[in-house]
């Protein structure tokens, strides 16, 4: 395969469900684009503003939303989801349902409004059967909205979408994806899932830097969510300086959720990472992260210490892949990765696996025998 990457002979990278690193694209679109800031200044600002909508674009073809109205940038996940929750309009006796195991970000947010009288129905999936009948039988007339990730950060469970959409749809819920664990590594369609919302940082399976993210709001969503946040940049003509309006006309687009200046390096990296996953194919990115997750789980089901904590029936993973090794302080096993150089995490009492497309066998296979033989 191409040499996409450059990592060090002697890292073994595990951890893109994390950080992952950038491919060399990446490297250097940020360097020229330093090197131009220190040649030129802002003389090509015209051109980043192209960058900026040629990101926006790809986001579109990633996702398949409609169109780059439905588009912001934002800093990260957590600034998207509580875009959502301090935006929308919630009556006390409202209730918002999320899978207990969420990450934090998708917790926290909606946690807040409880002060408001608003519930959050956290409902356990991990060890479910059919997690999807578990979130959605805890419905009722009262719930406004249902917010998920489409991959669980530490078992890695993979949500059937469609389905939730489907239902949340035929309920007039509103439906929000956290979709940081699936972005750059599965192919996602927010028409087929009927999200009103999805959210993700480019710093994990698209592998960019962090602090650029996407925010995709349903344009028939978008009068829903009233501002709290104002700035030059969400105004519809934001680059008329010349003061000629005496109020202020907001953008009628996603533009309106963009308060301030554009991170305009993050922009830059992240149009390159993405723009090299889309040049070789979500879906083939997505048949090689299946393919590398699948060996893990059949590997790792050799050994006889290990329990996997990821569901391994068809279409319940995705790139995530956590296990625990009985006898032994699995913290202490993490811990003996990590300074053996692989990278990894340590998630849900277990140690998560999480590689890319790029990531050989040869690779996997240097971090299994160190568990194996950790003891």
């Amino acid at each position: 395969m191409k040499p996409y990457f450059q990592l060090d002979d002697d890292i073994i990278h595990l951890n893109h469900a994390a950080v992952a690193p950038w491919p060399i694209v990446t490297r250097d679109a940020v360097v020229a684009f330093a090197d131009e800031n220190l040649s030129v200044g802002s003389k090509n600002y015209d051109q980043w503003l192209k960058t900026e909508q040629q990101l926006k674009q790809k986001l579109v073809q990633l996702i398949n939303a409609e169109s780059s109205d439905e588009i912001a940038i934002l800093k990260n996940t957590s600034e998207g989801l509580s875009l959502i929750a301090q935006g929308l309009s919630f009556d006390a006796g409202d209730n918002i349902i999320v899978p207990a195991e969420e990450f934090p970000s998708n917790k926290v947010v909606w946690q807040a409004l409880e002060s408001q009288g608003v519930e959050l129905r956290q409902v356990a999936v991990q060890d479910s059967e059919e997690p999807e009948k578990a979130l959605l039988d805890a419905i009722d007339e009262g719930t406004r909205l249902l917010s998920c990730s489409s991959v669980q950060y530490a078992c890695g469970l993979r949500l059937d979408l469609n389905l939730i959409g489907l239902a949340c749809k035929q309920n007039d819920i509103l439906f929000c994806i956290d979709a940081i664990q699936s972005l750059g590594a599965l192919a996602f369609d927010a028409q087929a899932c009927q999200a009103d919302f999805v959210v993700a940082d480019g710093h994990k399976w698209m592998c960019a830097p962090e602090g650029t993210a996407l925010f995709y709001c349903r344009r028939s969503a978008q009068p829903l969510l009233q501002l709290r946040q104002y700035g030059w940049h969400m105004l519809k003509d934001a680059f008329d300086f010349s003061h000629r309006h005496d109020a202020m006309q907001i953008a009628e687009n996603a533009q309106r959720f963009e308060s301030g200046s554009p991170n305009m390096m993050g922009i830059a990296a992240l149009n390159a990472s993405l723009g090299l996953l889309l040049d070789i194919g979500i879906e083939n990115i997505q048949a090689k992260v299946m393919e590398n997750a699948t060996y893990l789980i059949e590997q790792l089901s050799k050994l006889p210490e290990i329990t996997l904590l990821t569901p391994t029936a068809t279409g319940r993973y995705g790139g995530i892949i956590t296990f625990q090794k009985s006898g032994i302080d699995n913290v202490q096993l993490y811990q003996y990765l990590q300074d053996n150089n692989v990278i990894c995490a340590y998630r849900g009492d277990g140690i998560r696996f999480s590689p890319h497309f790029y990531t050989c066998r040869q690779v996997m296979d240097k971090a299994l025998k160190l568990v194996s033989e950790f003891c």
